[in-house]
């Protein structure tokens, strides 16, 4: 049913998908909503609603113009692995990092990618303004990836810093996305950000408003950002 449900989705959507992908994809449905049994990961396991709002979704923020399909990618706050795990099943040359804060969600996603036998893909557990200090993950990414983790004013913050220059940050965003982008628009150039695409969706049988946020990296993250979890959620950069 899932299985079904993907393919008619995707071919709506304009994206194709091989056998082989949606052998994948059901698996990680699979693997993803027998986990939820046992720990919070989604509230969305209706295949129908899976298929559109966790894949189809993250697939959306494919760009040609942006990717090449062999990119370095970190994906922040992953949480069950949206957007990089589906965006890896599509283009399997892309080379992950994968970050979440919460333990026992990274050790599910290592268990996602020796059940799918993905290559190239690393896992952390860690806070991403933590991390983002470390010589090792500081402006190191091609493209940084980030979905339902926070406003885009505090998610800049969170993902700028991973992008190296000539890189993307690459948000996706619900309906206030516009909203979002109008107060970020500061931030995104003190974290050295440059210029910023907007890609509207339109997910197949949804009515809800969806955008991808691309952003330049133009030049390398002052060192003093990111600062501490509750500064960057509470005190605005100016």
């Amino acid at each position: 049913m899932f299985r079904g449900e993907l393919s008619s989705a995707a071919k709506i959507f304009g994206t194709a998908l091989d056998d082989g992908q949606l052998d994948a994809f059901e698996k990680f449905y699979a693997l993803v909503v027998e986990q939820n049994r046992h720990m919070n990961l989604t509230t969305i396991t209706e295949p129908h609603e899976f298929a559109l709002k966790h894949v189809i979704d993250s697939l959306s923020a494919w760009d040609d113009k942006i990717f090449r399909g062999d990119e370095r990618l970190a994906d922040i706050g992953t949480g069950a692995g949206f957007p990089a795990i589906p965006l890896k099943i599509f283009r399997p040359q892309l080379k992950l990092c994968l970050i979440d804060s919460l333990a026992k969600r990274v050790e599910f996603l290592k268990s996602i990618v020796a059940e799918l036998s993905l290559d190239d893909v690393e896992i952390f557990h860690g806070r991403a303004e933590e991390l983002a200090r470390q010589k090792f993950f500081r402006e190191q990414f091609d493209i940084v990836t980030s979905r339902a983790v926070a406003r885009l004013n505090v998610l800049a913050e969170y993902c700028l810093p991973f992008a190296k220059i000539g890189g993307h940050f690459v948000a996706l965003k619900g309906k206030t996305f516009g909203e979002e982008l109008d107060e970020s628009r500061l931030a995104i150039k003190i974290l050295g950000g440059g210029k910023i695409f907007v890609r509207e969706i339109k997910l197949p049988t949804l009515d809800d408003s969806r955008a991808v946020i691309y952003v330049d990296k133009f030049k390398s993250t002052p060192t003093r950002y990111p600062r501490r979890e509750n500064v960057i959620r509470t005190v605005n950069l100016k």
